[in-house]
């Protein structure tokens, strides 16, 4: 790396040597030596930026990177089988870890036009401990152990840091998604990923289980640890340390972050890191070639893209399958289950708890989202909470205050609510609902309509509100059809385009308006009498729906309205006041007369009901977004030259709301 000499031991002569063209033995003492490096080991960070471009040069040859896995998973095994022993033997495997990510990551990045190369099987000279490998491969050696590991010891002041590098590590190790486009494809290569998914179904139960109770214990860093010196001495000059933006500021626990944890309770690293790592795990799905179709024989090339969708299909998720089938730690299992004891048990006294405290967070969002779409278990428990609105209220507060939130946030928020509200329990707790302008709220305040009970005056004139701006951007847009149309009489071609452009949007304001005249009319007739408000709002805006009497698309449901504007105009004539009504007056009429109001004589239309349902390639939404959200939060950065899974000029600081919307169109549907 250099002309000046170096010692042996030197960091860096451990780490020319690693990235050098001379490969070194597996066998060798010299790895001992690299990953024992101690943190305060010197290291400029232009030398360590162009160690890794050797490395990248030189792996194909050495398979350096394949060794330091091997010997990082020796030491993990060594940490498990000496749980309870010395920190020592800890801070030697946090070392490890620490160094081999700085590497890995390096590596990643660095591949071009999306082709992963990281050359992990070691060559056929080598000699191989079979008592330690078998018949594994290296990326499954070290995935089994990380996991294993995280699994199995629990965190302490001891293994606090030892834990923490781990989950950064899962996440270096599985950023290869990143290298791929947003649709599947057989030439995807996720070597760690695939690992991961490949462990045995005990294995995997036991990591989502230990990764949620991660998140709902949010265990602290252990200030008392003073033996970890790199986090409170300010030098400047170790290895891992002077990477910066040389190495694409691979920073895994920034000082910065420590210091602010001892003064929020609820913020924890290893919860935001282990909910980081499950998210990504849970979202994975290989793209795989239905049996008996030929690519070679198709001549068609190996992206989904030009495969067909029905020559294709996404391999199980066991993380997904283990967190869908996850029950509460504190009901018995009454059925008896044979593999119950593979299944993942969880407090969901605790999860409900802690995930009402962080919904104000996205990435608690989607968790809350996942456990509500996929487990049948936990969507039952949270209907029958009788303090729902530990859930609710930081729900309805993040959609109040939509400004300031993601496009996919308010889509998961809305889509949570959609999810609750097709249960009728959960729709006769609800009493009101701020109203928005969106197919998926408006569709969950139909499911919600025929319980709604007391709905405030507010609320009530809000829903005729809406049904008045919405209808006057409807006329406003027939009518600018209509007068377009005739300007391009002559011009059928452009009659033919002008029709298309305006139908389209006409269309989406006419699904609208027929949505709110049917959640009104649910409302008046199934729960009129409990709701004098709704019935005051149509009275003092009566006007707005005459225009409509007629309308072939809407006279049914506003005929309805009008029987219940002229029973209760009728009462109000048969008082024969002098002057003025005021306010209370008409109010207190209303109130009287609901007790003898009958819905005789009303078209009764079948009640809405819409439920939310899956597209059948999910993970094109939901992967790119949860690297997404990955990236905003777990404290470095990745290379956005390389990034194939989302435009690579999004800042990872902040998601851009107009990806969302385009991505959003195919992540799921309602029907009704």
């Amino acid at each position: 790396m250099g002309a000046a000499p170096s010692t042996p031991d030197t960091a860096e002569h451990l780490v020319g040597t690693f990235v050098g063209d001379d490969p070194v033995p597996l066998s060798s003492d010299f790895w001992q030596k690299l990953l024992e490096l101690p943190f305060d080991a010197e290291l400029p960070s232009q030398r360590l930026h162009q160690a890794c471009q050797l490395l990248v040069k030189n792996n194909r040859n050495t398979r350096h990177l394949a060794k330091i896995l091997f010997h990082l998973a020796c030491y993990l095994q060594e940490s498990m089988s000496t749980s309870g022993g010395p920190p020592l033997v800890y801070e030697k495997a946090v070392n490890a870890v620490y160094i081999t990510s700085v590497f890995l990551k390096h590596l990643i990045e660095s591949t071009q036009d999306g082709d992963v190369k990281l050359y992990l099987s070691l060559h056929d000279s080598e000699s191989i401990p079979i008592n330690i490998l078998g018949d594994q491969t290296i990326e499954n050696l070290v995935m089994r152990n990380v996991l294993k590991f995280i699994a199995t010891v629990d965190v302490s002041p001891d293994t606090y840091f030892l834990h923490l590098e781990l989950l950064n590590f899962m996440i270096f190790a599985m950023s290869t998604q990143l290298l791929c486009g947003p649709s599947r494809g057989l030439n995807d290569v996720n070597p760690f990923l695939d690992a991961a998914m490949a462990q045995d179904g005990h294995l995997v139960s036991s990591v989502v289980c230990k990764l949620l109770l991660n998140y709902i214990t949010r265990p602290r860093v252990p200030f008392n640890r003073a033996s970890y010196s790199i986090f409170y001495d300010g030098n400047q000059n170790s290895v891992l340390k002077r990477v910066g933006s040389a190495a694409a500021n691979i920073v895994l626990l920034p000082f910065s972050y420590l210091i602010s944890s001892s003064s929020d309770a609820s913020r924890s690293p290893i919860a935001d890191s282990s909910l980081h790592v499950l998210l990504v795990l849970i979202h994975y799905h290989k793209c795989l070639v239905s049996e008996g179709y030929s690519v070679m024989e198709n001549q068609v090339s190996t992206t989904s893209d030009s495969l067909p969708k029905e020559n294709t299909y996404f391999s199980d998720n066991p993380y997904c399958r283990a967190l869908e089938h996850a029950t509460d730690l504190d009901c018995a299992d009454i059925e008896g289950n044979a593999h119950s004891d593979q299944h993942v048990k969880l407090p969901f006294a605790l999860l409900f708890d802690t995930l009402g405290m962080c919904l104000a967070d996205e990435t608690a969002v989607l968790l809350l989202y996942s456990l509500l779409q996929g487990n049948s278990n936990f969507l039952e428990y949270v209907l029958v909470r009788t303090d729902l609105d530990t859930l609710l209220l930081p729900i309805l507060e993040a959609l109040y205050d939509a400004r300031r939130r993601t496009a996919n946030q308010i889509y998961m928020l809305l889509i949570i609510l959609l999810i609750l509200s097709q249960d009728s329990s959960f729709n006769a707790g609800i009493h009101k609902l701020d109203v928005y302008l969106h197919t998926t709220c408006l569709a969950t305040l139909a499911n919600m309509a025929p319980h709604v009970h007391h709905l405030s005056a507010y609320a009530s004139q809000r829903l005729v509100s809406l049904f008045h701006m919405l209808s006057r951007k409807y006329k406003k847009l027939a009518d600018l059809r209509d007068n377009k149309l005739n300007i391009a009489e002559t011009n059928s071609i452009e009659r033919s385009s002008l029709v298309e452009d305006m139908s389209a949007e006409l269309h989406i304001y006419t699904d609208f308006l027929r949505l709110v005249l049917e959640i009104i009319n649910a409302i008046l007739t199934y729960a009129l009498p409990r709701n004098p408000e709704v019935v005051y709002a149509i009275m003092h805006k009566q006007e707005v729906f005459q225009p409509f009497k007629n309308h072939p698309q809407f006279n049914e449901h506003v005929e309805n309205i009008y029987t219940v504007l002229d029973f209760f105009n009728s009462r109000m004539d048969a008082q024969r006041m002098d002057g003025d009504w005021s306010v209370n007056e008409v109010f207190q009429v209303i109130i009287v007369n609901c007790r003898s109001w009958r819905v005789d004589g009303m078209k009764i239309f079948t009640q809405l009901h819409f439920t939310y349902e899956q597209e059948s390639h999910p993970e094109e939404f939901f992967i790119p977004y949860v690297w997404q959200l990955v990236l905003s939060r777990c404290g470095f950065k990745f290379d956005a030259g390389a990034i194939k899974l989302f435009p690579a000029y999004l800042p990872t600081e902040k998601i851009d709301n107009g990806v969302v919307g385009n991505t959003l169109q195919n992540a799921d549907s309602l029907s009704r």
